[in-house]
């Protein structure tokens, strides 16, 4: 980053960084369920394996986290890149051997690993450099539009992977996605610096790692509005995981034609769409209300209601049209309440907080993920969304308990020093 690092810079490396990486994850959201359906695996395994990379992130979350609270956010991005380009390209060997299904469950884990290293850093990163240039708006403005940025390469990614795989097979968006990676850790390694967070690197590693641990306990489930947010995550964060993968073949059966790819990425594109207009419109849903709380409740309900209809509904437009209020309603959620929590928690232990965020959502997606696939072979799709729909709601007791603590950060409308 040559020249003084100001707010904008800030902003412009970390959307250049949200850009690249969700592009690179995108080429294969929409057809990854087909991908694995397509190597030999039952509905049962393919979401078992999709069950491993949440138990690869519960074994890991934590660990990377205090990576990035130590070594720095940057190595964390750095070695999640590298990480993610390689267990890409070893997923696709898998497929071109039909490999068993143990083979996939080692390779999840790996891709879990990845992708922990990503978790609470890139976020940290930013609201740490914001913090240190002076940055004097909203947070829930920044992060709505990384989800606009997100939202356009998701739907870029997603549509020109289903695309690929029509025209070449379903391997061949995997192996773009491990060269744009390639590609994310020379421009990671160019625009991304510390700032406004100074790693922990005189104490020793293990010495580090308990100091980090302990102090993210106190900031994380030691804090009471931080506590009963976190718990929320498994029903919304963990049952989102399931929707996502489980869209794909649920049109294709309304759609009628199983060898459709390019409609199996239209839910992953329907998903990019109503993540750039959530993340558009988030900050002004957030200005209804005086609390943060209240947008994040309106969210949950609202996308609750929209998959238990998704799962009773037989008609492919109507789908369409309740995969868009869910995609929309998920990403107004996400903005407010990354701002929402990042000012609950101090700059040394954000990054570890975080990855508890992350690993918590991942704890019930792992749980969620094989249930609901085998309720999808049982019962179909449609059982499985409904289902979907009741476990979301389950979160609003545990918003509505954070919200009772009437934390500072619940009311705030402009970000603020360092809460340490």
């Amino acid at each position: 980053m040559r020249g003084l690092p100001t707010p904008r810079r800030v902003q412009g490396t970390y959307y250049v960084l949200t850009l690249g990486s969700t592009l690179a994850a995108s080429f294969i959201w929409g057809i990854n369920t087909l991908f694995l359906l397509d190597a030999g695996l039952s509905n049962f395994e393919a979401f078992a394996a999709n069950a491993f990379y949440t138990v690869g992130v519960l074994v890991f979350e934590i660990p990377t986290g205090v990576v990035a609270d130590t070594l720095g956010r940057r190595a964390s991005y750095l070695l999640g890149s590298a990480t993610l380009a390689v267990t890409t390209l070893l997923y696709w060997l898998l497929w071109l051997w039909s490999a068993p299904f143990w083979g996939w469950a080692v390779v999840s884990l790996l891709l879990g690993l990845g992708f922990t290293f990503f978790t609470g850093a890139l976020d940290a990163w930013l609201v740490d450099a914001l913090h240190a240039t002076g940055y004097e708006g909203r947070l829930e403005t920044v992060f709505g539009r990384s989800l606009v940025v997100s939202g356009a390469a998701m739907l870029t990614g997603s549509v020109l992977g289903g695309v690929v795989a029509q025209l070449a097979d379903l391997g061949t968006p995997f192996l773009v996605r491990a060269g744009v990676l390639v590609g994310m850790i020379a421009v990671a390694g160019l625009l991304m610096h510390d700032l406004g967070f100074e790693p922990a690197r005189g104490e020793g590693p293990l010495r580090a790692t308990r100091s980090v641990l302990v102090a993210s306990w106190r900031h994380g489930l030691g804090n009471a509005p931080v506590r009963w947010l976190l718990l929320a995550s498994p029903f919304t964060a963990g049952v989102g995981f399931y929707v996502f993968y489980a869209l794909q073949p649920h049109l294709l059966a309304l759609w009628g034609d199983p060898d459709a790819y390019s409609v199996a990425g239209l839910a992953a594109a329907l998903l990019s769409g109503g993540a750039m207009l959530g993340g558009l419109i988030a900050p002004l849903v957030r200005r209804l209300f005086r609390r943060r709380t209240s947008t994040i409740v309106l969210a949950a309900v609202t996308s609750a209601l929209a998959l238990i209809a998704l799962g009773l509904v037989q008609s492919f437009w109507a789908a369409v049209a309740l995969i868009a209020v869910w995609g929309v309603m998920s990403a107004v959620d996400d903005p407010v309440r990354r701002a929402y929590l990042n000012d609950m928690v101090p700059s040394k232990q954000r990054a570890t907080v975080l990855s508890f965020d992350s690993l918590l959502g991942s704890g019930g997606s792992s749980i969620a993920q094989p249930f609901l696939g085998r309720s999808a072979d049982l019962g179909g799709y449609g059982l499985s969304l409904l289902l979907s729909g009741a476990l979301t709601a389950v979160a609003v007791p545990f918003v509505l308990l954070s919200r009772a603590q009437r934390s500072p950060a619940d009311t705030r409308e402009e970000a603020v020093p360092d809460p340490a």
